[in-house]
């Protein structure tokens, strides 16, 4: 009967835990998503070079 106090309080104690960092995750105002941050190490550090139109000829009739 003590092994199922013990087990009924260690997992009361985990669940606390869980929705105490649930909550304060919650709380904690972010800019990105964890989706977008996920895919951080695959964006480029140099964006791709836009190439430059070439300038117009100036023709003067």
């Amino acid at each position: 009967m003590n092994v199922l106090a013990l087990t009924i309080l260690v997992s009361s104690c985990l669940a606390g835990i869980f929705i105490a960092c649930f909550a304060v995750e919650i709380r904690r105002t972010r800019r990105t998503s964890p989706e977008r941050d996920s895919l951080l190490p695959l964006d480029l550090e140099i964006p791709p070079a836009i190439p430059a139109e070439a300038p117009l000829p100036n023709h003067q009739p």
